[in-house]
């Protein structure tokens, strides 16, 4: 139990910042598993505009406390050659192959 004026206030402050933080993180994992389930269905249109926004709510989250930079910048990394990869194999699917 915090004693001290300024305890008691880094107690209110922590408390504020851990639902704020709580929130964020839900939201990317969230946006995260959207654009996986996405990358599974095959849809590319659908899975760029959602990594669109998964790359805006990480770079968010990484500009606050509540994701480290590297960490938010390692996962777009990630998703980003998924999203490539299913572009590429989209690529090669509809040309016909030589008998």
């Amino acid at each position: 139990m915090a004693h001290s004026l300024s305890a008691k206030k880094r107690v209110r402050q922590n408390t504020r910042r851990k639902t704020l933080n709580r929130s964020r993180r839900s939201q990317v994992k969230t946006q995260v598993k959207r654009l996986e389930t996405i990358l599974d269905e095959g849809n590319v249109a659908a899975a760029e505009e959602q990594f669109r926004a998964t790359v805006k709510g990480l770079d968010k989250a990484g500009a606050t406390s509540t994701m480290h930079k590297k960490t938010a910048a390692r996962k777009k990394s990630r998703l980003a050659k998924k999203v490539n990869a299913l572009k590429a194999k989209q690529a090669a699917g509809p040309q016909a192959k030589p008998a």
